[in-house]
């Protein structure tokens, strides 16, 4: 059995308030904890929103858990970066990851918010974004405004997903990452058609 099956199938018999901790508790930890090397968050979101279709678990409650303990693992995370980033840049797990790592680094040195927000929607970045965060020195009320935005996005997304997965959420499941992409490609590009659209603007503004 895999490490993942290990965590999935238990989190399958559960309802009620074991339930949103257990779900709850793996949100926060993939970043705060950096979980998401193991377990991508989309998976805990995924199995909350399947126990909601089962009736196991409200659905607004659970949604409600996944923002917030997104918001709070992040904001972890964030603080761990503060403190010890430079020490955990060092560490064998970061080392493997040296490319991703620097590619993070120069999107929040060109554009912190956007790079906080649209990392949400990916796995590798969603686990180490936060940290890298609080390492490059990026001030907190900034961090906080555009990661709720996108805890918000995400957390309500994934699980409306698990719920109308259903008994499919395996099906489902597989296609998770491949929707943070396209969404991620999506926004990209609508930033990019406002950043042209701005540009031309200021290139055919009448010069006194």
């Amino acid at each position: 059995m895999s490490v993942i099956s290990a965590i999935v199938n238990p989190i399958l018999t559960l309802n009620g308030p074991a339930a949103y901790a257990l779900v709850g508790g793996l949100v926060f930890a993939e970043a705060a904890l950096f979980v998401g090397f193991v377990l991508p968050g989309e998976t805990a979101v995924i199995l909350g929103g399947v126990l909601a279709y089962r009736h196991s678990v409200s659905l607004p409650l659970m949604a409600a858990v996944v923002v917030l303990a997104a918001i709070a693992g992040d904001s972890a995370g964030y603080e761990v970066g503060h403190r010890y980033g430079p020490r955990l840049l060092g560490t064998r797990i970061f080392r493997r990851h040296r490319q991703a790592l620097s590619t993070a680094q120069i999107a929040l040195r060109r554009n912190a918010g956007r790079a906080v927000f649209l990392s949400r929607f990916t796995a590798f970045l969603r686990a180490v974004m936060p940290g890298l965060a609080g390492t490059a020195g990026i001030p907190y009320r900034r961090f906080l405004a555009f990661n709720a935005a996108g805890g918000l996005m995400w957390g309500i997304g994934f699980t409306l997903l698990g719920y109308l997965a259903g008994a499919s959420y395996k099906k489902i499941e597989s296609y998770a990452s491949y929707a943070g992409y396209i969404f991620l490609a999506v926004v990209a590009v609508a930033v990019a058609a406002v950043v042209a659209r701005r540009h031309r603007t200021k290139t055919s503004a009448p010069t006194d």
